[in-house]
């Protein structure tokens, strides 16, 4: 089963590749994170992070400096280890050791919790990373997942209708 699991996050990675990234680009995910959490509703904080900068932050009421703190870690993992905190966490998990017990890992520092996925540009490669703290983390990062995969098939459909 963890065998699937691992593939298919994998798989995520791979096709959730956008076509262009930028400040622009950073503001609509992170304002579509908030929208989408806002529905749930959730209390989350969001950080879209690329080309070595936090471009958006926001912490709806009723978070705290820890879902920041939680953000940032799980961040600081995808930026070190190029796939998505909740990957990290399951193929940790499948080889039965604890991501952030490991001797070359500050805890304090990285975390291996879902909620932050990398931000690649298609042929170009890891550019940054969307991260969401509050919810469970699977929910964590099926909310980042859902507000890419609209980005990216936008962008495809609207590069796709200039041809």
């Amino acid at each position: 089963m963890s065998n699937e699991i691992l593939k298919a996050l994998l798989a995520q990675e791979q096709e959730l590749q956008f076509r262009q990234f930028n400040n622009d680009t950073a503001w609509l995910l992170g304002d579509s994170l908030k929208q989408a959490a806002e529905r749930i509703p959730a209390a989350v904080t969001i950080e879209v992070y690329a080309f070595e900068q936090v471009i958006f932050s926001f912490s709806m009421a009723r978070t705290t400096k820890d879902n920041q703190d939680w953000a940032r870690r799980k961040r600081q993992s995808v930026m070190r280890f190029g796939h998505s905190s909740y990957y990290l966490g399951r193929y940790n998990a499948a080889k039965k050791r604890d991501f952030e017990m490991q001797a070359h890992l500050d805890a304090s520092e990285y975390a291996a919790h879902g909620g932050s996925f990398p931000i690649r540009i298609k042929n170009c490669g890891l550019i940054g990373a969307v991260t969401v703290s509050g919810l469970p983390q699977v929910e964590d990062h099926n909310l980042v997942v859902e507000a890419i995969k609209y980005l990216v098939e936008a962008q495809y459909a609207q590069s796709a209708s200039k041809i």
